[in-house]
Protein backbone atom coordinates (compact mmCIF):
# COMPACT_ATOMS: atom_id res chain seq x y z
CA UNK A 1 0.00 0.00 0.00
CA UNK A 2 1.44 3.75 -0.76
CA UNK A 3 2.10 6.10 2.02
CA UNK A 4 -0.49 8.21 0.94
CA UNK A 5 -3.63 5.77 1.34
CA UNK A 6 -2.73 4.97 4.90
CA UNK A 7 -4.89 5.81 7.62
CA UNK A 8 -3.90 8.00 10.27
CA UNK A 9 -4.27 7.80 14.02
CA UNK A 10 -5.47 11.73 15.52
CA UNK A 11 -2.16 11.32 17.16
CA UNK A 12 0.42 10.98 14.51
CA UNK A 13 1.72 14.46 15.10
CA UNK A 14 1.95 14.10 18.91
CA UNK A 15 3.84 10.20 18.07
CA UNK A 16 6.50 12.16 15.33
CA UNK A 17 6.78 14.94 17.57
CA UNK A 18 8.01 12.41 20.27
CA UNK A 19 10.45 10.93 17.37
CA UNK A 20 8.44 7.59 16.77
CA UNK A 21 9.64 5.23 14.30
CA UNK A 22 6.09 5.23 12.28
CA UNK A 23 5.67 2.18 9.74
CA UNK A 24 2.44 0.69 8.48
CA UNK A 25 0.35 -1.76 9.82
CA UNK A 26 -2.88 -3.41 8.83
CA UNK A 27 -3.40 -0.34 6.63
CA UNK A 28 -2.68 2.30 8.88
CA UNK A 29 0.54 4.36 9.74
CA UNK A 30 1.15 3.09 13.47
CA UNK A 31 4.26 4.11 15.64
CA UNK A 32 6.34 0.74 16.06
CA UNK A 33 8.77 2.02 18.18
CA UNK A 34 9.92 5.08 20.10
CA UNK A 35 13.02 4.53 22.03
CA UNK A 36 13.16 0.90 21.77
CA UNK A 37 10.93 -2.47 22.31
CA UNK A 38 13.24 -3.45 24.65
CA UNK A 39 12.82 -0.43 26.98
CA UNK A 40 9.06 -0.27 26.02
CA UNK A 41 9.15 -3.79 26.98
CA UNK A 42 10.24 -3.04 30.11
CA UNK A 43 8.17 -0.40 31.06
CA UNK A 44 4.94 -2.49 30.61
CA UNK A 45 6.76 -5.16 32.65
CA UNK A 46 8.38 -3.10 35.75
CA UNK A 47 6.27 -0.07 35.06
CA UNK A 48 3.80 1.82 33.08
CA UNK A 49 3.22 2.19 29.34
CA UNK A 50 1.22 3.78 26.78
CA UNK A 51 0.01 2.79 23.44
CA UNK A 52 -2.10 4.25 20.92
CA UNK A 53 -4.07 1.64 19.29
CA UNK A 54 -6.20 3.53 17.05
CA UNK A 55 -6.08 1.63 14.31
CA UNK A 56 -8.14 -1.00 16.23
CA UNK A 57 -12.31 -0.92 15.44
CA UNK A 58 -14.72 0.49 17.93
CA UNK A 59 -18.40 -0.88 16.86
CA UNK A 60 -21.68 -0.05 19.11
CA UNK A 61 -24.01 -2.90 18.67
CA UNK A 62 -27.10 -1.62 19.99
CA UNK A 63 -30.97 -2.59 20.07
CA UNK A 64 -33.49 -5.19 20.85
CA UNK A 65 -31.54 -7.73 18.32
CA UNK A 66 -28.28 -7.00 19.89
CA UNK A 67 -27.80 -10.40 21.69
CA UNK A 68 -29.62 -12.63 19.82
CA UNK A 69 -27.26 -11.03 16.75
CA UNK A 70 -24.33 -11.52 18.74
CA UNK A 71 -25.38 -14.88 19.89
CA UNK A 72 -25.45 -16.44 16.05
CA UNK A 73 -22.66 -14.85 14.97
CA UNK A 74 -20.06 -15.08 17.79
CA UNK A 75 -18.63 -18.26 19.56
CA UNK A 76 -18.92 -17.20 23.22
CA UNK A 77 -22.65 -17.38 24.73
CA UNK A 78 -23.30 -13.68 25.84
CA UNK A 79 -26.63 -14.34 27.66
CA UNK A 80 -24.90 -15.28 30.43
CA UNK A 81 -22.78 -12.03 30.33
CA UNK A 82 -23.24 -9.32 33.15
CA UNK A 83 -23.57 -6.02 32.30
CA UNK A 84 -20.34 -4.25 32.80
CA UNK A 85 -18.13 -6.97 31.29
CA UNK A 86 -16.80 -8.78 28.47
CA UNK A 87 -15.69 -11.63 26.46
CA UNK A 88 -13.38 -13.07 24.17
CA UNK A 89 -14.87 -13.99 20.96
CA UNK A 90 -14.04 -15.60 17.14
CA UNK A 91 -15.99 -15.49 14.04
CA UNK A 92 -15.71 -18.73 11.94
CA UNK A 93 -16.57 -19.50 8.57
CA UNK A 94 -18.54 -22.17 7.72
CA UNK A 95 -15.77 -24.86 7.50
CA UNK A 96 -14.93 -23.68 10.98
CA UNK A 97 -11.94 -21.93 10.24
CA UNK A 98 -11.74 -18.43 12.53
CA UNK A 99 -12.35 -15.25 10.33
CA UNK A 100 -11.39 -13.00 13.63
CA UNK A 101 -10.84 -12.47 17.08
CA UNK A 102 -12.79 -9.83 19.06
CA UNK A 103 -13.90 -8.78 22.18
CA UNK A 104 -17.27 -7.85 23.45
CA UNK A 105 -17.99 -5.22 25.96
CA UNK A 106 -21.98 -5.63 27.66
CA UNK A 107 -22.28 -1.99 28.40
CA UNK A 108 -26.55 -2.52 29.13
CA UNK A 109 -28.93 -5.34 28.15
CA UNK A 110 -29.14 -4.42 24.60
CA UNK A 111 -26.43 -2.66 24.17
CA UNK A 112 -22.85 -4.08 23.23
CA UNK A 113 -18.87 -2.10 22.50
CA UNK A 114 -17.24 -4.43 20.09
CA UNK A 115 -13.43 -4.21 19.33
CA UNK A 116 -12.42 -6.02 16.47
CA UNK A 117 -8.94 -5.88 14.74
CA UNK A 118 -7.86 -2.92 12.09
CA UNK A 119 -7.73 -4.86 9.17
CA UNK A 120 -11.28 -6.98 9.67
CA UNK A 121 -13.57 -4.10 10.55
CA UNK A 122 -15.08 -3.56 7.98
CA UNK A 123 -15.67 -7.14 7.21
CA UNK A 124 -16.97 -7.68 10.79
CA UNK A 125 -19.15 -4.44 10.45
CA UNK A 126 -20.33 -6.21 7.12
CA UNK A 127 -21.27 -9.77 8.95
CA UNK A 128 -23.31 -7.74 12.16
CA UNK A 129 -25.17 -5.49 9.66
CA UNK A 130 -26.05 -8.27 7.27
CA UNK A 131 -27.13 -10.18 9.88
CA UNK A 132 -29.04 -7.68 12.23
CA UNK A 133 -32.39 -7.71 13.10
CA UNK A 134 -33.72 -4.73 15.26
CA UNK A 135 -30.29 -3.52 15.95
CA UNK A 136 -28.19 -0.49 15.50
CA UNK A 137 -23.95 -1.54 13.81
CA UNK A 138 -22.35 1.91 14.40
CA UNK A 139 -18.45 2.08 13.98
CA UNK A 140 -17.17 4.85 15.22
CA UNK A 141 -13.86 5.70 12.65
CA UNK A 142 -13.38 8.54 14.18
CA UNK A 143 -12.50 7.39 17.64
CA UNK A 144 -9.32 7.18 19.54
CA UNK A 145 -7.69 3.96 21.34
CA UNK A 146 -5.32 4.20 23.96
CA UNK A 147 -3.92 1.60 26.09
CA UNK A 148 -2.41 2.26 29.17
CA UNK A 149 -0.59 -1.33 30.53
CA UNK A 150 1.65 -2.23 33.46
CA UNK A 151 1.88 -2.46 37.29
CA UNK A 152 0.97 1.13 37.61
CA UNK A 153 -1.34 1.61 35.49
CA UNK A 154 -4.30 1.94 38.18
CA UNK A 155 -2.63 4.63 39.75
CA UNK A 156 -2.66 6.43 36.19
CA UNK A 157 -5.75 5.67 35.12
CA UNK A 158 -7.64 6.29 38.59
CA UNK A 159 -6.28 9.58 38.65
CA UNK A 160 -8.27 10.41 35.89
CA UNK A 161 -11.17 8.20 36.17
CA UNK A 162 -11.85 7.45 39.88
CA UNK A 163 -14.33 4.59 38.78
CA UNK A 164 -11.23 3.02 37.09
CA UNK A 165 -10.46 1.10 40.76
CA UNK A 166 -13.94 -1.00 40.91
CA UNK A 167 -13.25 -2.33 37.39
CA UNK A 168 -12.50 -6.08 37.57
CA UNK A 169 -10.23 -7.93 34.91
CA UNK A 170 -12.24 -7.94 31.84
CA UNK A 171 -14.93 -5.50 33.79
CA UNK A 172 -16.02 -2.02 31.50
CA UNK A 173 -17.90 0.79 32.46
CA UNK A 174 -18.90 4.04 30.17
CA UNK A 175 -17.59 7.79 31.90
CA UNK A 176 -16.51 11.26 30.28
CA UNK A 177 -13.69 12.68 28.70
CA UNK A 178 -13.92 16.33 28.88
CA UNK A 179 -17.76 16.44 27.91
CA UNK A 180 -17.75 13.45 25.62
CA UNK A 181 -18.45 9.78 25.63
CA UNK A 182 -15.79 7.31 27.12
CA UNK A 183 -15.45 3.79 27.36
CA UNK A 184 -13.56 2.57 29.96
CA UNK A 185 -12.32 -1.07 30.43
CA UNK A 186 -10.00 -2.86 32.11
CA UNK A 187 -8.55 -5.28 29.53
CA UNK A 188 -5.37 -5.71 27.29
CA UNK A 189 -2.84 -7.69 25.57
CA UNK A 190 0.24 -7.56 27.26
CA UNK A 191 -0.81 -9.90 30.41
CA UNK A 192 -0.31 -6.94 33.02
CA UNK A 193 -2.75 -4.93 35.18
CA UNK A 194 -3.98 -2.62 32.07
CA UNK A 195 -6.84 -0.40 31.13
CA UNK A 196 -8.38 0.48 27.96
CA UNK A 197 -10.32 4.10 26.79
CA UNK A 198 -11.94 4.71 23.70
CA UNK A 199 -13.34 8.10 22.98
CA UNK A 200 -13.93 10.65 20.08
CA UNK A 201 -10.43 11.73 18.05
CA UNK A 202 -11.16 14.99 18.79
CA UNK A 203 -10.15 14.52 22.59
CA UNK A 204 -7.23 12.33 21.82
CA UNK A 205 -4.33 14.92 22.28
CA UNK A 206 -5.84 16.14 25.57
CA UNK A 207 -6.54 12.70 27.10
CA UNK A 208 -3.02 11.20 25.95
CA UNK A 209 -1.59 14.51 27.28
CA UNK A 210 -3.14 13.86 30.60
CA UNK A 211 -2.29 10.50 31.02
CA UNK A 212 1.32 11.58 30.50
CA UNK A 213 1.17 13.42 32.72
CA UNK A 214 -0.59 11.28 35.58
CA UNK A 215 1.96 8.65 34.74
CA UNK A 216 5.32 11.03 34.70
CA UNK A 217 5.31 10.19 39.31
CA UNK A 218 6.01 6.30 37.50
CA UNK A 219 8.42 6.88 34.49
CA UNK A 220 5.69 6.39 31.82
CA UNK A 221 7.21 6.16 28.31
CA UNK A 222 4.67 6.13 24.99
CA UNK A 223 5.13 2.69 23.85
CA UNK A 224 4.81 1.13 20.20
CA UNK A 225 3.37 -1.60 18.29
CA UNK A 226 6.77 -3.69 18.53
CA UNK A 227 6.89 -4.19 22.11
CA UNK A 228 3.14 -4.87 22.50
CA UNK A 229 3.55 -7.77 19.93
CA UNK A 230 6.62 -9.18 22.21
CA UNK A 231 4.45 -8.61 25.22
CA UNK A 232 1.42 -10.87 23.56
CA UNK A 233 3.85 -13.60 22.31
CA UNK A 234 5.21 -13.75 25.92
CA UNK A 235 1.94 -14.29 26.96
CA UNK A 236 1.46 -17.20 24.04
CA UNK A 237 -1.75 -14.42 23.30
CA UNK A 238 -2.50 -15.50 19.21
CA UNK A 239 -2.96 -13.19 16.84
CA UNK A 240 -4.79 -12.78 13.86
CA UNK A 241 -3.04 -13.46 10.56
CA UNK A 242 -0.89 -15.08 12.32
CA UNK A 243 -1.62 -17.81 14.16
CA UNK A 244 -5.71 -17.73 13.95
CA UNK A 245 -6.41 -18.36 9.84
CA UNK A 246 -9.60 -19.06 8.22
CA UNK A 247 -8.03 -22.71 7.73
CA UNK A 248 -7.41 -23.17 11.49
CA UNK A 249 -10.18 -23.94 14.04
CA UNK A 250 -10.00 -22.86 17.37
CA UNK A 251 -9.77 -26.32 18.50
CA UNK A 252 -6.54 -26.57 17.13
CA UNK A 253 -5.28 -23.10 18.11
CA UNK A 254 -6.36 -23.94 21.56
CA UNK A 255 -9.08 -21.59 22.12
CA UNK A 256 -12.15 -24.15 22.80
CA UNK A 257 -12.95 -22.28 26.09
CA UNK A 258 -14.05 -19.60 23.74
CA UNK A 259 -16.75 -21.79 22.37
CA UNK A 260 -20.42 -22.27 23.53
CA UNK A 261 -21.05 -25.08 22.60
CA UNK A 262 -24.44 -25.60 24.49
CA UNK A 263 -26.14 -21.81 23.33
CA UNK A 264 -27.28 -23.00 20.30
CA UNK A 265 -26.37 -22.51 16.74
CA UNK A 266 -23.74 -20.26 15.48
CA UNK A 267 -21.65 -19.71 12.37
CA UNK A 268 -19.09 -22.50 11.93
CA UNK A 269 -20.44 -24.72 14.65
CA UNK A 270 -21.60 -27.88 12.60
CA UNK A 271 -18.03 -27.93 11.26
CA UNK A 272 -16.08 -27.82 14.76
CA UNK A 273 -19.04 -30.61 16.32
CA UNK A 274 -17.63 -32.69 12.96
CA UNK A 275 -13.78 -32.14 13.96
CA UNK A 276 -14.81 -32.97 17.65
CA UNK A 277 -15.94 -36.77 16.14
CA UNK A 278 -13.01 -36.86 13.90
CA UNK A 279 -10.56 -36.02 16.63
CA UNK A 280 -7.82 -32.54 16.37
CA UNK A 281 -5.07 -33.47 14.14
CA UNK A 282 -3.16 -30.26 14.51
CA UNK A 283 -2.69 -27.98 17.44
CA UNK A 284 -0.95 -24.98 17.90
CA UNK A 285 2.15 -25.27 20.62
CA UNK A 286 4.69 -23.14 22.39
CA UNK A 287 8.16 -23.45 21.55
CA UNK A 288 11.29 -22.16 23.29
CA UNK A 289 14.61 -22.37 22.14
CA UNK A 290 17.09 -23.63 24.41
CA UNK A 291 19.50 -20.88 23.83
CA UNK A 292 19.64 -16.60 22.93
CA UNK A 293 20.71 -17.11 19.54
CA UNK A 294 18.14 -19.13 17.69
CA UNK A 295 15.48 -16.24 17.15
CA UNK A 296 12.24 -18.19 15.53
CA UNK A 297 10.26 -16.20 12.88
CA UNK A 298 6.84 -16.85 11.17
CA UNK A 299 7.05 -19.76 8.60
CA UNK A 300 9.98 -21.02 10.29
CA UNK A 301 9.76 -25.13 9.65
CA UNK A 302 9.49 -27.46 12.59
CA UNK A 303 11.58 -30.38 12.36
CA UNK A 304 11.62 -33.79 14.24
CA UNK A 305 11.46 -37.49 13.11
CA UNK A 306 13.43 -36.68 10.49
CA UNK A 307 11.11 -34.75 9.01
CA UNK A 308 8.97 -31.37 8.95
CA UNK A 309 6.16 -31.61 11.76
CA UNK A 310 4.79 -28.06 11.56
CA UNK A 311 5.92 -24.41 10.87
CA UNK A 312 6.25 -21.15 13.15
CA UNK A 313 3.07 -18.69 12.75
CA UNK A 314 4.77 -16.51 15.22
CA UNK A 315 8.14 -16.23 16.74
CA UNK A 316 10.76 -13.47 18.47
CA UNK A 317 13.14 -12.90 20.86
CA UNK A 318 11.84 -13.15 25.01
CA UNK A 319 13.29 -10.11 27.03
CA UNK A 320 11.85 -11.38 30.25
CA UNK A 321 13.19 -15.26 29.31
CA UNK A 322 16.40 -14.37 27.37
CA UNK A 323 15.68 -17.16 25.01
CA UNK A 324 13.40 -17.19 21.59
CA UNK A 325 10.09 -18.21 22.26
CA UNK A 326 7.32 -19.22 19.63
CA UNK A 327 4.23 -20.48 18.33
CA UNK A 328 3.59 -23.29 15.79
CA UNK A 329 1.12 -25.80 13.99
CA UNK A 330 1.90 -29.02 15.08
CA UNK A 331 1.03 -32.56 13.24
CA UNK A 332 0.01 -35.21 15.21
CA UNK A 333 -1.14 -33.45 17.72
CA UNK A 334 -0.47 -35.86 20.34
CA UNK A 335 2.84 -36.73 19.28
CA UNK A 336 3.89 -33.11 20.66
CA UNK A 337 2.91 -32.71 24.26
CA UNK A 338 4.73 -30.02 26.64
CA UNK A 339 8.16 -31.42 27.12
CA UNK A 340 8.86 -33.30 24.05
CA UNK A 341 11.86 -31.91 21.88
CA UNK A 342 12.18 -30.65 18.67
CA UNK A 343 14.59 -28.44 16.22
CA UNK A 344 13.71 -25.46 14.15
CA UNK A 345 15.17 -24.06 11.50
CA UNK A 346 16.13 -20.45 10.93
CA UNK A 347 17.09 -19.59 7.73
CA UNK A 348 18.97 -22.48 7.40
CA UNK A 349 20.34 -22.79 10.86
CA UNK A 350 18.71 -25.82 12.94
CA UNK A 351 18.78 -25.25 16.40
CA UNK A 352 17.05 -27.07 19.61
CA UNK A 353 13.65 -26.08 21.41
CA UNK A 354 11.05 -27.77 23.61
CA UNK A 355 7.09 -27.88 23.44
CA UNK A 356 6.00 -26.08 26.21
CA UNK A 357 2.04 -25.11 27.45
CA UNK A 358 1.48 -21.01 26.97
CA UNK A 359 1.90 -18.41 28.61
CA UNK A 360 5.72 -18.09 27.96
CA UNK A 361 5.56 -15.71 31.20
CA UNK A 362 3.81 -16.14 34.41
CA UNK A 363 2.01 -12.59 34.84
CA UNK A 364 -0.56 -14.46 36.78
CA UNK A 365 -0.73 -12.32 40.23
CA UNK A 366 -0.39 -9.00 37.95
CA UNK A 367 -4.14 -8.71 37.42
CA UNK A 368 -5.20 -11.92 35.00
Amino acid sequence: MHPADLLRTPLEDVHRGLGAKIGPFAGWAMPIEYEGTVSEHRAIRERVGLFDLSHLGKVDVTGPGALPLLQQTLTNDHSKLPIGRALYNLILNDRGGVEEDLIAYRLAPDRFFVVPNASNTAKVVAILRGDASDTDVTEHTGWCFLGVQGPRSPEVVGALFPEAADLPFMGCTESEYRGRRLVLTRSGYTGEVGFELFTEGVSAGDLWTDLMEAGEPFQIEPCGLGARDVLRLEMGYPLYGLDLLPERTPLEAGLSWAVSFDKGPFRGRDALEEQKREGVTTRLRGLVTEGRRLIPRAHCAVLADEGRVGEVTSGTFSPTLGRGIALAYLSPAERFEPSTDVQIDVRGRIGPARVVKPPFVDRSPRGR
